[in-house]
Formats: C-alpha cells, structure tokens, sequence
C-alpha cells in the first residue's frame, strides 16, 4: 500500500518529539513492505530524500502558527499541490500528523483516500475543531492516557484508536560493571526540547548543593514555537541558570535522532520534569531502551512507560522532589539495578514494525 504522511515541520533529525515517533512510523511501515512519502514544508529535505516531498510553502524556522496561517492564508496553491501528490502516487492512506502542522485542519485528500488524523496533544482551539470536523477516518493518538485527557476535556473520542510510539533506535545496555560505575559517578542526563512546560530551567535551578557528579543537558531548538523568541527565552534561561548550579551542568546542543539512546545509556539517569502531563515520551522510552532509570512526575503516560524502572514524584511537587528520588536511587544500590534490569523489557514492545502494524490495524 502507499501511505502519506503531512508535516510541514517535518525534517531528517528534526528535535521534537512529533517527528521523531513519525520517522520511527514510517521505518516500521517501510519494514512491513509499504511505500511511504512524507510532505513536508519547502526547505525540509537538504539531501534531497525522493520519498521527502516539499510543498509550496515556506516558513521561518522556527515558525508559529501564526506564520503558518500567514502563509497559508491562500491555502488553495497548497491544497491542490497536495491532492496532485496524493493522486499521483496513488495513496491509499493519507496521515495528518498535527491538527495545524500536520494541516489537519484542511484535510486536502483526494475523494477515494482514508484519512488520518494523528493527535500528540489535546488542543481546545479552532484548528482543532477544525481537524475534527472534517471528519477523518479514524483519529490515532500514542497512548490510553492521551485519549482519557481528550475525553475529559470533553472531546467525543469514540473510535479513536492508541498507536503506541516506536524507538527509531535503541541503545544497548551497559554491562553491569559500566552500570554501577554509573551509579556511583555517572552523569545525569537529559535530552529535551526547550519548550517552557520541558521545566529544565527550574530542574537546573534546584539542583541539590550536595549532588557530587555532572548534570549534561542536550537542549533544542525545534522549527516551531509558541510565540516569537519563545525558544530563545528558555535557553538563555537554562545556559544562565547552569552559570549559577552548585555543580558542573553542560547545556549540549542537540543529538542526532540515532544518537539519543546512547548517550541517555551512558548516564546514571534520566529525569523528566515536564509540568505538563507526558502523552507518551520519546526521551524516557529511549532512556529504558539503555537500562537507565527514569525520574519523572506521577502523570501522563511516563508512570505506565517507565514501570518498575522508574520513580515517580507526586504530580504539582516543587522540582526539589525530582532530585531527593534521584537522590535516593542513586543511594541504594539495589533499588537501582533493578530499576535499571527492568527498564529494557519495558519498551521492547516498541519497535517501528509493531506500531506500524498498531497503525494498520487501527485504520483498516
């Protein structure tokens, strides 16, 4: 079969999390003998990948989606480049990754193709209800939780359907010796996007003056934000903030989407301290995949994510909390290698080729 997907932010190694778990989608759905193009915004495809179609629209990078409809005030050059695509390639399926980026919202498919709607995020706004009113074919999310929060907020979810996020990519564990040495003298480590909820700011501002190893941070920058300069806000924020800890905190810039899972192996921990719940997250499950264990709050999808591999804190608690139950786990020995034998098994589910199939099945 030949499956479309739509995101205009969508680029190779764009860092955030909603082009990331559709790269890995893809992977699996060319894994399972599909064909599989991706449009995208012009710009996007530096190597020129044939199956990375670039549409007629330009935006800044980064952009908000006050740019995006900006630039789609004319929608119809677009929308009409899109249905050719879709026609020309014969496509059965046809996935909007986002409400708005994804152009959910204008939902340009030809007659005969079943639409998508991929919703990461509850959004109560006009591009939402847009994207819904056009009536896709079948809405998907990542997780049980994300469909519940959508259902609370009073959205009509009947026939929405979980297709669990992938790993693009792994992480092989380190042995036992390499795992203890971490535990004892390890970096923390995180990968995240500097977005104001990702809470690294504050995460950095509460170290504790006594946490005797270095904290690593991968901070970036995606091609959208929220409002004007947001992004560049929360890494001045962050860099500055790392100026002042009681010890050593590296701002990195980002990894490679391949690179993740090996350099979240290498560390003592992970800690996710989001304010906001987490509908799956791409950066704990690539944590597990290298027997590191995950600190995170009680809320979202991470509790069921991480399991026994991971310490959860009471949802609303100050970030101090996230230090005292990495504290305590890097303390106690058996407590953390347990945390860290399990922490593999938990998302080994989660190949590109089992949501692929999640996906088919959820769209038959």
């Amino acid at each position: 079969m030949n499956i479309a997907f739509v995101l205009l932010t969508y680029a190779p190694d764009a860092p955030a999390g909603l082009e990331r778990s559709t790269a890995a989608l893809m992977a699996g759905l060319r894994e399972l003998g599909h064909r599989v193009i991706m449009l995208t915004a012009a710009g996007k495809n530096p190597h020129g990948d044939p199956d990375l179609i670039e549409l007629p629209v330009t935006l800044p990078d980064p952009a908000t989606e006050d740019d995006l409809l900006r630039a789609l005030a004319d929608p119809e050059p677009v929308t009409r480049t899109i249905r050719e695509i879709l026609t020309a390639h014969q496509a059965g399926i046809v996935c909007w990754a986002d409400a708005s980026w994804g152009l959910g919202y204008l939902a340009p498919a030809p007659a005969r193709t079943r639409t998508v709607l991929k919703v990461a995020v509850v959004r109560d706004d006009d591009l939402m209800a847009r994207a819904l009113a056009a009536a896709p074919g079948r809405v998907i999310t990542n997780s049980p939780f994300l469909i519940s929060h959508a259902a609370d907020a009073g959205l009509d979810v009947t026939g929405w359907a979980a297709v669990p996020n992938a790993l693009l990519a792994t992480a092989t564990p380190p042995e036992p010796a390499r795992r203890e040495d971490l535990r004892r003298h390890g970096p923390v480590r995180i990968a995240v996007r500097a977005e104001p909820h990702k809470g690294i700011a504050e995460l950095i501002a509460a170290i504790p003056p006594e946490l005797d190893r270095t904290v690593e941070i991968a901070l970036a920058a995606a091609g959208f934000e929220y409002w004007p300069g947001m992004q560049d806000e929360v890494l001045g924020t962050c860099r500055e903030t790392a100026r002042r800890a009681p010890c050593e905190v590296r701002i990195l810039p980002p990894l490679s989407w391949r690179d993740v899972p090996g350099f979240l192996a290498d560390a003592a921990l992970t800690i996710i301290s989001t304010t906001s719940p987490e509908s799956w997250c791409n950066a704990a499950a690539e944590a597990l995949s290298g027997g590191t264990p995950v600190i995170a709050y009680d809320a979202g999808h991470v509790p069921a994510l991480a399991g026994p591999a991971g310490e959860m804190v009471p949802p609303g608690a100050p970030p101090d909390a996230l230090w005292a139950a990495a504290t305590r786990l890097l303390a106690d020995p058996r407590a953390y290698h347990a945390a860290s034998a399990a922490a593999p098994a938990q998302v080994r589910p989660h190949s590109p080729a089992a949501s692929a199939a999640a996906f088919l099945s959820a769209v038959s």
